[in-house]
């Protein structure tokens, strides 16, 4: 029986696969290609679909063709400007295409899911750390597309008996420790990968979007995760799920944040690079302290993040950019 990866060619898609294969499980990894890489499947190596969620064709001939007991669902659109400019494009990609995913699922008799949620379903946070159950009132179509398929879950489960977990994260980073695989975004919009590449030489500066913030150091303090540990906590949540847990939503992140001043000084000391930083003003909506609590998925889930240092995250993050200084154009 396999493991479905939807999803599975981009970043946090691709460690979710080599991380199943690690473990020994059977998985088929589809992808549209949109923003994934095929040359990230190739080095996982895995039985690999290209098509789309909302193809219902394409999904029965890949439930057909493979005995699929459980789906992982990273398959989404996530750039929170984009979704502010074009926010049908989310709703028919994101939630369009999870109801597609579950139409299979329910026609084939897969009863599993675990769905790539995100911390931007709370919006402007009303706790710090953010707790499961908090208000969710998200400030954009991207968090707004995930919370829909949220409770598009809930009464899928209540009609069909699928059973859900939705993990609700905040700053994936890193990379697998092997280097073999790791971030790569057309448009790069997250921290660190940028701070590496004024490392590598490909931009001049790295700007700091205010200093002014109620904060230790004056600058915004985000919740960082890795990769590998994200995979993990997936794989948690599935077998607690095929244990017959019932279906729940979980945070995941590192619990203590760290500043954009603190990201760019660990990584001038990982890289022993001059990484050049500039003050900018605040950016219109960013909250001084993002910070989630991730107590109910290691007390419900056995969670127990291997990579939650900062100078690791970093340390894996370069080890990728270094040896793929064009990511997987290389």
């Amino acid at each position: 029986m396999a493991i479905l990866v939807c999803g599975g060619a981009g970043y946090i898609g691709s460690h979710m696969a080599a991380y199943l294969k690690e473990q020994g499980e059977d998985i088929v990894i589809l992808d549209n290609l949109q923003k994934g890489h095929e040359a990230a499947v190739h080095k996982v190596g895995e039985k690999f679909y290209f098509g789309d969620l909302r193809d219902r064709a394409f999904l029965d001939k890949v439930f057909s063709e493979n005995k699929i007991h459980a789906v992982i669902d990273f398959a989404a659109d996530s750039l929170v400007g984009e979704s502010m400019n074009e926010p049908l494009k989310y709703f028919e990609n994101n939630v369009g295409g999870t109801i597609g995913l579950l139409n299979a699922m329910k026609d084939h008799g897969v009863k599993y899911i675990v769905f790539s949620s995100t911390a931007a379903t709370y919006g402007e946070p009303e706790n710090i750390p953010i707790i499961e159950s908090d208000k969710t009132f998200p400030t954009n179509p991207y968090g707004e597309s995930k919370l829909a398929v949220e409770k598009i879950l809930k009464w899928c489960d209540n009609a069909y008996g699928i059973k859900y977990t939705a993990l609700r994260y905040f700053n994936a980073a890193g990379a697998h420790v092997s280097g073999t695989i790791g971030e790569h975004h057309k448009q790069e919009t997250h921290l660190i990968p940028i701070v590496l590449q004024v490392a590598l030489g490909q931009r001049d500066k790295i700007m700091i979007y205010g200093d002014d913030y109620n904060t230790e150091d004056g600058s915004c303090i985000r919740d960082y995760v890795h990769v590998t540990d994200l995979a993990s906590a997936h794989l948690l949540a599935l077998k607690r799920l095929e244990k017959g847990g019932e279906s729940a939503v979980y945070n995941l992140g590192n619990g203590k944040g760290f500043s954009v001043k603190e990201v760019i000084e660990v990584a001038r000391k990982v890289t022993g690079r001059e990484i050049k930083s500039e003050i900018a003003e605040r950016r219109s909506g960013d909250p001084a302290v993002l910070i989630a609590s991730s107590d109910k998925a290691k007390k419900e889930l056995g969670w127990k993040p291997q990579y939650d240092s900062l100078e690791t995250i970093i340390d894996t993050a370069w080890n990728w950019h270094k040896t793929h200084p064009k990511g997987y154009e290389d």
